[in-house]
């Protein structure tokens, strides 16, 4: 396929173009989809496009971003790729469509990677594992309206065995953060930081110069979303990411996913 060549240097930034929706919509709301059989109750692939499919069509007034979890679709190979590819159409180009592949591995293969994700399933951003350093992250920063979301701290419980981790003072979230504004030239990089660890997200917030956050673990993980809300959009863009608590609530209905979509927008309305 040809492609068209762009002037980047003219296209208009990844994260000035998330502020710009967000302020548009007044919405802090990013759907994640992790539509597993067991949440589901059903080993049916159609009966789990389907929910999928709902769950958008239920939420697309009050999100501003969806996230796909990579790992529900690949476990169905070759069928998952095709359910992910209908997923990113059916969402469409007025939401921000997030690929949570948690991608990290050397230069060459990073390549590979972003150009899977951005020019052939044409997401507008990507989860990073920075675990490898900067030639794993540069890859996917060449188009200034494509972002990455790295991963600085995490909402799962052993997270701290790693994250928190100090050398010369400083624990290795905080180099991460700090790795990532020397990266951030072209105004198309944020930070993953779970709304579990309220204290360490005011600690990035405080040193991330005003980068998008992307903070899961409101909902079923127990996150609090007044404070994860406030701080998140001290400084900047804080973009709250539910996944089971909307896209499972109630009898998984479409009334049932879409008054939970609503009732956490408003809830954010309220704080903001």
């Amino acid at each position: 396929m040809f492609h068209k060549w762009v002037n980047y240097d003219s296209v208009k930034s990844f994260n000035s173009t998330i502020k710009s929706i967000i302020d548009k919509r007044k919405s802090w709301l990013c759907v994640g989809l992790d539509i597993s059989p067991e949440s589901l109750k059903s080993n049916n692939l159609k009966a789990l496009k389907e929910h999928t499919f709902k769950v958008i069509d239920a939420t697309k007034e009050y999100a501003v971003a969806y996230k796909p979890n990579f790992a529900f679709f690949e476990r169905w190979g070759s069928e998952g790729f095709a359910w992910l590819e209908e997923t990113v159409d059916f969402i469409g180009s007025k939401h921000i469509k997030i690929a949570d592949a948690k991608r990290g591995d050397i230069g060459n293969t990073a390549v590979q990677y972003s150009k899977s994700i951005f020019d052939h399933f044409n997401f507008d951003c990507v989860t990073i594992n920075p675990y490898l350093g900067r030639d794993s992250i540069k890859p996917f920063l060449e188009k200034t309206d494509k972002g990455v979301f790295l991963l600085a701290r995490t909402s799962n419980p052993s997270a701290e065995e790693i994250q928190n981790m100090k050398e010369n003072g400083m624990t290795l979230f905080e180099k991460v953060v700090h790795m990532a504004n020397d990266l951030n030239g072209k105004d198309n990089i944020g930070l993953v930081v779970g709304a579990t660890v309220p204290r360490e997200l005011q600690m990035i917030r405080d040193i991330s110069n005003g980068m998008p956050l992307l903070i899961p673990g409101v909902g079923a993980q127990g996150g609090d979303l007044l404070t994860s809300l406030k701080i998140g959009n001290q400084s900047g863009i804080g973009l709250i990411n539910i996944s089971r608590s909307i896209s499972f609530a109630g009898d998984m209905s479409s009334k049932s996913i879409q008054k939970a979509a609503s009732n956490y927008l408003m809830q954010m309305r309220e704080i903001l």
